[in-house]
């Protein structure tokens, strides 16, 4: 008696801890029950309402339907970079017709109308637009493509639709289990494979996200915490605790409200710290998932009797659906015989139920093994591992680049040339792989020969430091991209070595950074047996030292035609305005940095503090000298003739002091703005963003329709969708850090 007792408390804990006995996952029969057990359809729908709504506001703004003529405009010679080679845009308008199939797809699913081709509508032009570019990559845009390739396959119109307005046997109908399992297993792996690579050496030593400690919203912990501890403890530690724990702590009863709170606090914060979209929000919405399925009932229950016809229903309880398998009802007599008359018809499963569960296991059993698949596809693998995007490695890795140069050779004279970086391009996503590389090389070769540059080989030498290690080239600079071997499935032969041995160095930068003043700066390059970096020291950049850490150099200085050669410890000036190469002979890579003063924003700055304190002199009226004429504005002020600079009485230097003075006064308004002021022009700039998104769809589908008007109608209707309000147009030049651009 005992014995049976324990073992019932047992199963009792199993089930309340995991939502199921051990003995349903005993055999494959009872797995395929349980997977499509019947199961509360309303958490389901309200996520599914959240989805939709998201994803429609998402195609508007981070898909870029507000700006889409600026990408795909017709004729233009643009290099794009595709997942497949063979994928292309279609014509600009149909373009804008794609996104509107989307776009009522992503509201087809918030409504749940004809829900079924809702879906379709929306994830095969969603993959179609993914594919296109693979340089808009990251790991939420995959994410969504997920979430809506499930949604298609499961049953989320059976509350809270319009498809259960029209058809009874969908209206609040039972979803089998495996509907909930597969989405919280999907966020479930989001989270925990995410906090698995942060455990990576650099972010757990603080190096991957180090600037974040310095925005405003870890200002509180800045009562107690120093800036390097914030980010070591808060930025990294904190990030990779959340992580590594938050599926677990959403998943038991117990611990989900303090996960909830949590993990909303943090996705709330990354609204505010990155440009993700809907991808914060979208987050938030999963999180309920995770909760008992029939929460909306429950929740919505509470509120005042005369809202309910406007808010999903909370009774009656879930009808039976042929999509889940119900079990035979308890035996007993009196009520429980009278309960089981009326509980649905016990149903054994069918090929569907075993083809769902089995679809089911498959699916995440890949989503745990893509993002450790780059052993298949290493033609992706740079020095990070695959296409980002869906290996759920997020902010693990910052990226800085010093220098990029783009050298062409005509091969038929052998003329040798220069390009500017980005030309025919609009993304910089191609700098760090391999694979966009290739693409680029390829589309610059077929180009070229417009102006007049036959067979063309393409030469790049990229510089890049990632999480503050050494500047150093990622591909090898004397390998022609055009003719050079790339393929999916083999590795990159051309891609250099990243320097991870030298990256004990980065605890020396913070030493030799903080020694230095203001005004000086540095840069700490890397650079390989064999190889040259060309340099060009701007006049504007004074009192330029290159000083050698590791290894042995010979700097050239090409117009004085002399050679030197320095050692490790030793430094040489290097004059401005003159070209000269810094070659690596020694048999090791060599290391050595660049010190040196903007010699013309220094002077700037001092000239910028006597014209700040001869104005506050005027002012407070303890400087007696009139004024001369060019100084007169410090009183006066700019007019808009002054601001153009057409005024030539003014000191240029002048101008530029009152328009800093006149930005750094706009920025203040807006930090000291109130929430009111600050969700006005939030709202401001989402509608006119909208706006123009739906004002060129429309053309574009009337120029579908009927063809294209004058060009004199066609340029006023373009101009009506630019029309924005006076303050969002000159928020949009505003920005947070002032600098100096007028320059």
């Amino acid at each position: 008696m005992i014995h049976n007792s324990s073992k019932q408390s047992r199963l009792f804990t199993v089930k309340r801890l995991f939502g199921f006995e051990k003995e349903d996952i005993s055999s494959w029969h009872r797995l395929v029950c349980l997977l499509n057990r019947p199961t509360d359809p309303a958490s389901l729908g309200i996520f599914r309402f959240l989805f939709g709504m998201l994803m429609a506001l998402d195609i508007t703004q981070e898909r870029g339907l507000s700006h889409l003529d600026y990408k795909y405009l017709d004729g233009a010679p643009v290099c794009r970079f595709p997942l497949f080679n063979f994928l292309k845009p279609l014509p600009m308008d149909w373009m804008f017709f794609v996104y509107f199939v989307m776009f009522l797809g992503a509201v087809g699913i918030m409504l749940g109308c004809f829900y079924r081709l809702a879906c379709l509508m929306f994830i095969s032009t969603y993959w179609y637009v993914f594919f296109l570019d693979k340089t808009t990559w990251n790991n939420h845009s995959y994410l969504y493509g997920l979430i809506g390739f499930q949604l298609t396959l499961m049953d989320a119109n059976r509350y809270w639709s319009l498809d259960g307005l029209r058809d009874p046997r969908k209206r609040n109908a039972h979803v089998p289990l495996w509907n909930y399992t597969m989405l919280r297993t999907q966020i479930f792996i989001v989270y925990f494979i995410a906090g698995v690579k942060k455990l990576d050496a650099d972010w757990v030593e603080g190096y991957s996200m180090k600037y974040l400690a310095h925005h405003w919203l870890f200002d509180p912990f800045k009562l107690i915490l120093p800036v390097e501890l914030i980010n070591l403890m808060v930025v990294h530690g904190g990030g990779l605790i959340l992580d590594l724990t938050a599926g677990y702590l959403l998943f038991f009863d117990a611990t989900r409200p303090v996960a909830a709170a949590f993990v909303s606090y943090f996705h709330c914060m990354n609204s505010q710290l990155f440009s993700i979209g809907m991808f914060s929000y979208t987050m938030l919405a999963t999180s309920p998932l995770f909760c008992y399925p029939d929460w909306p009932r429950c929740f919505f229950g509470r509120f005042p009797e005369f809202l309910q016809p406007i808010l999903p229903f909370i009774s009656p309880p879930p009808i039976p659906s042929s999509s889940c398998v119900y079990p035979n009802p308890p035996s007993g007599s009196g009520e429980q015989q009278e309960e089981a008359h009326a509980a649905p018809k016990p149903t054994t499963p069918s090929f569907k139920h075993k083809f769902r569960a089995i679809f089911t296991i498959l699916y995440i059993t890949e989503q745990f093994f893509l993002p450790y698949s780059h052993f298949i596809t290493q033609g992706y693998n740079n020095w990070t591992n695959g296409l980002y995007g869906y290996s759920w490695d997020m902010m693990v890795h910052s990226r800085s680049h010093q220098h990029v140069k783009i050298t062409y050779t005509d091969g038929v004279t052998g003329d040798v040339g220069y390009l500017n970086p980005g030309v025919f391009t609009q993304s910089r996503r191609w700098k760090d792989h391999g694979d966009m590389l290739k693409q680029y090389a390829t589309c610059l070769s077929e180009n070229l020969p417009r102006f007049n540059i036959s067979d063309p080989e393409i030469y790049f030498d990229i510089w890049v430091s990632i999480n503050d290690r050494f500047q150093q080239r990622i591909f090898d600079p004397r390998v022609d991209i055009v003719k050079a071997d790339w393929s999916p499935f083999q590795p990159n032969s051309w891609l250099m070595p990243l320097l991870v041995d030298l990256s004990p160095w980065r605890t020396k930068f913070e030493e030799i950074e903080g020694s230095l003043d203001n005004q000086t700066e540095v840069v700490f390059i890397a650079d390989f047996p064999g190889l040259y970096l060309e340099n060009y020291v701007s006049e504007d950049l004074g009192n330029t030292s290159v000083q050698v850490l590791v290894g042995q150099v010979n700097v050239e200085m090409v117009d004085e035609k002399k050679n030197y050669s320095l050692q490790p410890g030793e430094k040489m000036q290097i004059p401005a305005g003159a070209y000269h190469k810094v070659y690596t002979v020694s048999e090791g890579p060599s290391c050595y940095m660049y010190i040196y003063v903007n010699t013309t924003e220094a002077e700037l700055q001092k000239n910028f503090t006597k014209l700040s304190e001869l104005q506050e002199k005027v002012r407070n009226g303890t400087e007696t000298e009139p004024l001369p004429p060019e100084l007169q504005p410090l009183i006066t002020g700019l007019d808009d003739q002054d601001s153009t600079g057409d005024n030539s009485v003014i000191d240029p230097v002048v101008r530029v002091f009152l328009k800093r003075q006149k930005r750094m006064q706009e920025v203040k308004k807006r930090r000291e703005a109130s929430l009111i002021e600050r969700f006005q022009r939030f709202a401001s700039k989402k509608y006119y963003s909208i706006r123009r998104g739906f004002l060129m769809t429309a053309i574009a589908l009337r120029n579908l329709a009927v063809g294209l008007p004058s060009l004199e109608q066609l340029t006023r209707e373009v101009a009506y969708a630019n029309m924005k309000e006076t303050e969002t147009s000159q928020d949009e030049h505003l920005k947070d850090e002032v600098g100096h651009g007028e320059l």
